[in-house]
């Protein structure tokens, strides 16, 4: 076994919601990255692999377990761990050069040094001639490679990519990507190992030597798939699309009522999920584009089964997109996820089927049964002389397991649920939550 370059062992941390109680961002994590290997990072939004990977670069401590670098405890940033950001995090007023230069000149490098290693990494990732622009100038994957530049100018053992290609285009992303695995295969940069955060599965089985796939709510390793094929891989290969459609299974298992599994025993098993709860993250998923899935899945070239890689395909939608999606539509038992498929269930072909008012009485039918957090506003609204409350009870409730922003965005995915199921509605100028129309005078009093 390779040596371990970073390891965390039974790692924990926790952050302060606005009412000052603990709210546990990831529990237990183990993981060790090893020389000569990249490893993906899959999951969903909010479920700690950004703050894992700051751990790791020493910019958060950890509250719980034990961070190691080259078998040394980790108390701060470590010199052979450099970072790479999806927002580019460069400073405008900066010029390309100078922008690279800066972590050099942190360390206190001579300005003559600073300056020839800046050249050299700069022309590494393919941006000679642009050394005195500044980043306004240049396209955001020019911006990107700027990152980049500077991460590997300071020679480090370690790079970690959080979500490094996501606000680029498609074509440019892949191109960056290839550029770098180019680069590690020829061993033309310094680096020993590479942590990549994605949210696309394509991208991590093409880069990774592993790919782990993270849990939420606390975050933590909840699978990991080893990838034995040889680069450059071909994403058409019968062997990358085998991968691939593991990696989705693996994504969505669990996923078929509340869209959160515990951990299984073993690699590439999951045991039957839990029950969603009241202040628990629901899918981010538009009802439109839910709908606009059911109807695809129900259509001819379906026929009401389809695995989720080519649904990717043929709806245009990203991972990040595309999964909330189907875990929203299993959620509600218009659909179910297995293996990496989504299946349409009888349910849900009655509701392609059925006209406008029909399919809203049973979005609404599902939505009370199979989602706590609304149906205990609902219940709650019944409750009220006047069949109206604010939202900010609800707030507080799911602060209680989330960030602010998160909560915010699960109250807001409830509240578009609950209006197109007619179960309650929104007044967006007072910031009420009430009964539909016509039910408020059998509120109580």
């Amino acid at each position: 076994m390779a040596q371990a370059i970073v390891e965390l062992k039974g790692v924990g941390k926790s952050f302060r919601s606005a009412d000052g109680t603990a709210r546990s961002v990831l529990e237990g994590v183990d993981f060790r990255l090893a020389e000569g290997e990249i490893v993906s990072l899959l999951g969903q939004s909010g479920s700690g692999k950004s703050t894992m990977l700051r751990i790791m670069a020493g910019l958060v401590a950890a509250d719980a377990g034990e961070v190691r670098y080259r078998d040394q405890p980790l108390f701060g940033p470590a010199r052979g761990i450099s970072m790479v950001f999806q927002s580019f995090a460069l400073f405008p007023w900066l010029t390309v050069q100078a922008n690279v230069e800066l972590g050099l000149e942190a360390r206190g490098v001579a300005p003559d040094e600073r300056a020839r290693r800046a050249e050299a990494a700069i022309a590494l990732i393919g941006l000679t001639g642009f050394e005195g622009a500044l980043p306004r100038e240049l396209s955001g994957g020019m911006r990107q490679r700027v990152g980049i530049a500077r991460a590997l100018v300071v020679e480090p053992e370690v790079l970690l990519m959080d979500e490094a290609f996501s606000a680029l285009d498609v074509l440019t992303g892949e191109r960056l990507r290839e550029e770098i695995l180019d680069l590690w295969t020829r061993k033309a940069m310094p680096t020993k190992a590479i942590l990549v955060v994605s949210h696309n599965i394509e991208e991590a089985v093409l880069m990774a030597d592993r790919v782990l796939i993270f849990a939420s709510d606390p975050g933590r390793v909840r699978f990991q798939l080893a990838v034995h094929l040889p680069r450059p891989r071909n994403p058409e290969s019968a062997e990358v699309r085998q991968l691939i459609d593991e990696v989705y299974a693996l994504m969505t298992a669990g996923s078929g009522r509340a869209g959160r599994t515990t951990e299984g025993a073993a690699e590439g098993t999951a045991e039957e999920p839990a029950r969603l709860t009241l202040a628990e993250r629901l899918p981010e998923a538009d009802v439109g584009r839910m709908e606009g899935l059911l109807d695809m899945l129900a259509g001819d070239g379906f026929g009401g089964r389809a695995d989720l890689p080519r649904l990717a395909e043929e709806t245009e939608l990203t991972d990040d997109e595309l999964l909330p999606l189907a875990q929203a539509v299993a959620l509600l038992g218009l659909a179910k996820l297995a293996d990496g498929d989504l299946h349409l269930t009888p349910l849900g072909q009655c509701y392609v089927d059925a006209e406008h008012k029909l399919r809203q009485e049973l979005f609404g039918q599902q939505l009370l049964a199979h989602v706590p957090l609304a149906a205990h506003i609902r219940h709650s609204l019944e409750q009220e002389a006047s069949g109206a409350l604010p939202e900010e009870p609800f707030l507080r409730l799911l602060s209680e397991s989330l960030d602010a922003a998160e909560a915010e965005r699960v109250l807001r995915t409830a509240i578009e649920w609950g209006r197109h199921g007619e179960v309650f509605e929104y007044n967006y100028t007072t910031g009420l939550i009430h009964l539909p129309a016509g039910e408020e005078e059998d509120a109580p009093g």
